[in-house]
């Protein structure tokens, strides 16, 4: 008789529920994040069916050009950034409902022009009137364009027929008091279940399962307090430099850029209490009290537990690497910092006298994002009468990025008469388990935009909480100029001062060769 074969349980999958009737708006619709991300990644929905069968994008930039024009010019896009190979009847369906517009997004008349397009293309692809708005643009037109979108009702809900939300990439602000301005302009004109703020790193698998690992597993949770972890580092490293983005980076600077955003979503899903369920608001509040429970630093703190860098010229990749005064549209004496560590306490019952330690940095000695999770050293009273001279203690890394999985490091003995410990490396990889499938971090967040689910999105008060940890250090580091930039060479894992933070606690950075 022949047998069925299953998958193990493990592997098997229930199939995602496609997304809901609707229509695409992108505002910068011919910029590297649409080409690069976006497309892709509503491909790769399309390929896994994840996309209903009404569903169109309309295109916005200033580049004039047709919607023909617009096709081709994303079908040569698509074959250097889907990361697989192109399945010709999938892509020719999905050419099918692409359409551009060339405006201007400060000219008023755009959205009148807008309406009346969506209205058309509404009666041709039957999307239901669901319309949702990608802002790829520069931050200054967030606000103004969110307000004309709303001038004209293409924010209402009020009949309940259909739905209608935007998706704002960031940066969200520049400092507090701008992101409360922004979040301000947007709430007037529409609802905070309508605004979804957008961050690439929760559409990582590992960021994701930081939550499953973490609330599945009844042999983590019991030790995930002060009584086992003696710290946390989470590290977000890049070796390249700010290529072609001197003139922005040189506006943001590392700090700007990566903390209040990414480096903050990471320590709340680390730290967050367990919710009630997943629906987004339960998990957002934990997020929320986790970023209002962050001790906030005074100018003393500020001086004392962070620190800032900036590369100079080096090696990457056996090539010499300009430093970053040297990089395109970057002055010669610019003080921005290119590199940021920093140590932060989370003033809860879980997390008292944890230290959590964070960096961030560009011509780093490798890329990678981790967290790492080292656990407080075991009673040595045990092995003193033996040649163990100290104990190492266990850590846990969560993998991000390059490579995604989890790690964790205990020590055992090795073969032989005498006492004698080595440490073992217990290694799980997405790839190895589950296979790899065409990802551009964004796939998820699309299709939870399509579905109305705002889980790894963030709200108004947890962007305006992580402002609030980094507002005190811009303030000082603004008042005070640095001592010495650029302060660390390129492929090197950054300033001295940064392993010095971590060193004064009898503790040192997870450092690893590329």
């Amino acid at each position: 008789m022949a047998q069925m074969e299953v998958l193990p349980q493990t592997q098997q999958r229930t199939p995602g529920r496609p997304g809901d009737p609707c229509i695409m708006v992108i505002f910068g619709a011919a910029g590297d994040l649409t080409r690069r991300k976006l497309i892709p990644a509503l491909y790769n929905l399309a390929k896994a069916q994840l996309l209903s069968r009404e569903f169109a994008i309309l295109g916005i930039a200033h580049t004039r050009m047709s919607t023909e024009e617009f096709r081709n010019k994303l079908a040569d896009d698509i074959k250097r950034y889907a990361g697989s190979e192109i399945d010709p009847k999938i892509w020719e369906w999905f050419t099918q409902r692409l359409y551009y517009m060339p405006s201007e997004f400060d000219d008023k008349d755009l959205y009148p022009k807008i309406k009346t397009t969506l209205d058309k293309l509404d009666k041709d692809h039957s999307t239901h009137q669901n319309f949702f708005f990608y802002l790829a643009t520069a931050p200054q037109f967030f606000g103004p364009i969110v307000e004309q979108l709303a001038a004209v009702g293409l924010m209402d809900e009020s009949s309940n027929q259909h739905w209608r939300r935007v998706i704002v990439e960031k940066p969200f602000g520049h400092d507090l008091e701008s992101a409360r301005t922004l979040n301000k302009q947007l709430l007037s004109c529409a609802s905070e279940k309508q605004i979804y703020r957008i961050d690439h790193y929760l559409g990582k698998e590992t960021v994701q399962n930081i939550l499953a690992f973490r609330f599945a597993n009844g042999i983590f949770e019991p030790i995930w307090n002060r009584r086992y972890i003696d710290h946390v580092q989470i590290t977000v490293a890049e070796t390249v430099g700010v290529e072609s983005r001197g003139s922005y980076y040189d506006t943001a600077g590392a700090l700007r850029d990566m903390v209040p955003n990414h480096i903050m979503q990471l320590i709340s899903l680390t730290s967050m209490e367990p919710p009630i369920s997943f629906r987004p608001d339960a998990l957002r509040d934990e997020q929320a009290k986790i970023l209002h429970a962050i001790q906030p630093l005074s100018s003393e703190d500020v001086l004392s537990r962070t620190v800032r860098g900036q590369y100079g010229p080096g090696v990457e990749d056996s090539q010499r690497v300009p430093g970053y005064r040297q990089e395109e549209d970057v002055p010669p004496d610019t003080r921005t910092e290119t590199f940021v560590a920093m140590k932060l306490a989370i003033d809860n019952w879980r997390w008292a006298d944890v230290p959590f330690y964070l960096r961030t940095g560009k011509r780093l000695a490798a890329q990678t994002t981790e967290i790492v999770i080292q656990f407080r050293r075991a009673p040595f009273v045990l092995f003193r009468d033996t040649p163990v001279e100290n104990l190492m203690p266990n850590q846990m890394v969560l993998h991000i990025q390059p490579q995604e999985g989890i790690s964790l490091q205990f020590a055992a003995k090795v073969p032989g008469p005498i006492m004698h410990l080595g440490a073992v490396d217990m290694n799980f990889n997405y790839a190895d388990y589950f296979g790899t499938q065409p990802s551009t971090g964004y796939e998820r967040l699309l299709h939870d935009c399509m579905i109305g689910d705002a889980t790894l999105f963030q709200r108004a008060d947890m962007v305006e909480a992580g402002w609030c940890v980094v507002s005190p250090v811009l303030d000082v580091w603004k008042a005070l100029p640095p001592r010495n930039f650029p302060n660390y060479p390129s492929g090197s894992w950054g300033p001295k001062e940064a392993d010095e933070l971590l060193e004064r606690d009898g503790r040192h950075w997870r450092n690893f060769d590329r």
